[in-house]
């Protein structure tokens, strides 16, 4: 895939769509990758005792797949100048059918001058937003 040219982005443009599916077994992955090993994410007795529906994911883990469809889009991860979230609501995994996390990357807000773009994330499972504000920065440098 070629890399986007800023003068062909337009604010609204959808760049990027993409579901992640999560499993069990990959958050367990996931906290020998991260060092994250709070019982939380793999324990269901433990994730219930403190207040959770169950076992969630990681919000690493979530924040980093959610920013990967427009690293890809970019064509460079050195194109992505910053990239912030707020974590709104835990990612539960089932234990047999594990989550879907769907992202949907949109142009946001365009800077001509400095040629950046904002792009805006909307990051849901089972229809709701699961990341508020969660947006990256992508640079267009000539």
């Amino acid at each position: 895939m070629a890399a986007p040219e800023f003068d062909s982005l337009t604010v609204g443009d959808v760049v990027a769509e993409r579901d992640f599916a999560f499993t069990r077994d990959a958050l367990v992955r996931y906290a020998g990758a991260s060092g994250d090993f709070n019982p939380i994410h793999y324990r269901d007795d433990v994730a219930t005792s403190v207040g959770l529906p169950g076992v969630i994911a990681h919000g690493m883990l979530t924040m980093g797949v959610s920013v990967q469809p427009v690293v890809d889009w970019a064509g460079d991860p050195a194109r992505v100048s910053d990239y912030q979230v707020r974590f709104t609501r835990p990612v539960v995994v089932d234990p047999e059918a594990g989550a879907t996390v769907s992202v949907t990357a949109k142009v946001g807000q365009l800077d001509a001058e400095a040629r950046v773009a904002r792009i805006d994330l909307t990051t849901t499972f089972n229809g709701e937003t699961v990341l508020g504000k969660a947006q990256v920065r992508v640079s267009f440098e000539r």
